[in-house]
């Protein structure tokens, strides 16, 4: 305390506090306190202390790029969060909404100075519309592609796009399938012999199908492309099948022709065999779960996958990531799908690690954010998820694998059923395989 005193008074100040007077009463030397208290020194107002940091000392957001390539992981949220952005603004510059599939290695704009690497997108347009559109009438959708981006590309309006190929706002567009993105079919027929060619053989084909009252899907088709070459209404194409602007076909689909003769009806009986069966181990499954079954099994099909190989290795990495025993997850993924990311079962379980939607929503609440059980990466990651949730929560390691094929509430009420057990057994063989 001396010391402290020392330093903190001049030199000259020593010898008045040597000389200081004791107080004569207790009444004098609060008195004398008081004084020497009620102006502290060295003390700096609150009124001049800054209640908030100054702007220019607060950390700046990084510079937006004109565009951003997707990785693992990302939101458009968080992309748009961490450059500073609005969301909504980020996902009308790329013709994106909100529940459109991001995926790795995806490019979006970040500015409307992006659009310079699209610059070559308006040369459509100066081109007359009529003239190229023979060879500009369809568009085959690559990896990446979305509705508003391939109508921004060709210099037309989305709301058009949507009209001319039957879609709207919430169908899924897959690489193969084909896009018309100009109006019309007729026009493009009377310009010139040589360009009308590649639409002529769907105009011969419209009564050939029609008389035969079925049509069979080819990959790339669209109700509206089929309504419009068969020369029926997108309506009543609908109201045959029992289909909604909704829903999503797939190569192979049959589909009943309104306005055939009476003779073909009996053509629906030889339906092709769905992608996925209504049955599996002696359980048949809703109508609504195999038709969801079939719908994300024609998207699987028509997507690049991981090979056995790479998905041995995403599931082994992602398990090391997450804490859980690699040689467990790869029991599990070789059990439920042999590595096959393209396997769906008739009950929506979806994937290499066969997680359903439900699922995969408790794993998107488990990791912390939205999870596409159709990526490869995510599907792995939710069945992961689950596994180390079960073992943290689970007695034991069987219980645990138990929950994973037959529900952790199940197995806690009932018990493990006969083939649970199968189950488990052939999973703790598997870990020994894979260790």
């Amino acid at each position: 305390m001396l010391s402290s005193l020392a330093l903190a008074q001049p030199a000259t100040a020593l010898p008045a506090v040597q000389t200081q007077k004791i107080p004569a009463s207790l009444a004098a030397a609060m008195q004398a306190q008081a004084q020497a208290s009620a102006v502290p020194a060295n003390v700096i107002p609150a009124s001049a202390v800054a209640a908030t940091i100054p702007a220019a000392m607060q950390p700046m957001a990084p510079a937006a790029p004109a565009t951003y390539t997707i990785v693992r992981g990302d939101t458009i949220s968080g992309i748009a969060a961490r450059y500073g952005l609005n969301t909504n603004t980020v996902l009308q510059l790329n013709g994106l909404s909100a529940n459109t599939i991001i995926y790795p290695g995806q490019q979006i704009k970040l500015s409307d100075s992006a659009a310079a690497p699209s610059a070559p997108a308006p040369a459509p347009r100066p081109a007359p519309g009529p003239a190229p559109s023979s060879s500009a009438a369809s568009y085959t959708v690559v990896p990446g592609d979305t509705l508003g981006g391939i109508a921004a590309r060709h210099g037309v309006a989305l709301s058009d796009v949507f009209t001319w190929n039957g879609l709207n706002g919430r169908s899924i567009i897959y690489p193969g399938q084909k896009i018309r993105v100009s109006a019309g079919t007729s026009a493009p027929a009377p310009a010139a012999p040589a360009p009308a060619a590649p639409a002529r053989p769907a105009a011969p084909a419209a009564p050939a199908l029609a008389n035969t009252g079925s049509y069979t899907i080819k990959s790339g088709d669209t109700l509206g492309g089929i309504a419009n070459r068969l020369g029926v209404s997108l309506s009543s194409l609908l109201t045959a099948n029992k289909l909604s602007m909704s829903t999503i076909i797939y190569p192979g689909q049959k589909l009943a022709i309104p306005g055939a003769p009476a003779a073909p009806a009996p053509a629906p009986a030889p339906v092709s065999t769905p992608l996925v069966p209504s049955t599996f181990l002696g359980y048949t499954y809703p109508e609504a779960v195999v038709s969801s079954a079939n719908a994300n099994k024609a998207l699987l099909n028509a997507s690049p996958v991981p090979s056995t190989a790479q998905m041995k290795g995403i599931v082994a990495d992602t398990a090391r990531r997450m804490g859980v025993d690699p040689s467990l997850a790869m029991a599990f993924a070789y059990q439920e799908s042999g590595f096959n990311q393209r396997a769906v079962s008739p009950a929506n379980a979806i994937g290499t690690m066969q997680v359903i939607p439900s699922s995969g929503e408790w794993a998107s609440q488990l990791v912390g954010r939205k999870l596409n059980i159709l990526d490869p990466y995510d599907n792995v990651t939710a069945g992961v998820a689950i596994i180390r949730a079960l073992v943290n929560t689970s007695k034991d390691l069987p219980t645990a694998i138990a929950g994973y094929y037959q529900g952790q509430y199940s197995v806690s009420k009932h018990g493990m059923y006969d083939d649970t057990k199968a189950y488990v057994a052939s999973i703790l063989a598997l870990k020994k395989n894979f260790s």
